[in-house]
């Protein structure tokens, strides 16, 4: 896990994703495009939380998350999601 320089706002977080495992169907490798993407990752940035509600994770927490949460970005050759803490399914 790096430092990174994106400090998420209010009770948002961004997750680092683990990789997709390379599947194999009867010798066939399956591309990237074509498998589901993981619902798993790291946290790697948190924000304060607000007011009403607190913020209940932190840098280094594996988490699982929504198929369709969160919005994806690239930084510095990385890939992200940003989404609310709401969108977090479990600490794994």
């Amino acid at each position: 896990m790096t430092k990174i320089s994106i400090k998420p706002l209010g009770t948002r977080v961004l997750i680092e994703p683990m990789e997709a495992e390379q599947k194999t169907v009867g010798g066939i490798i399956i591309p990237d495009s074509a498998q589901e993407k993981p619902q798993r990752g790291t946290i790697v940035s948190a924000g304060q939380g607000t007011a009403d509600e607190k913020m209940e994770l932190k840098v280094g927490d594996k988490v699982l998350y929504g198929k369709y949460s969160g919005t994806e970005l690239e930084f510095e050759g990385n890939k992200y999601l940003i989404m609310s803490q709401s969108d977090v399914l479990a600490i794994i």
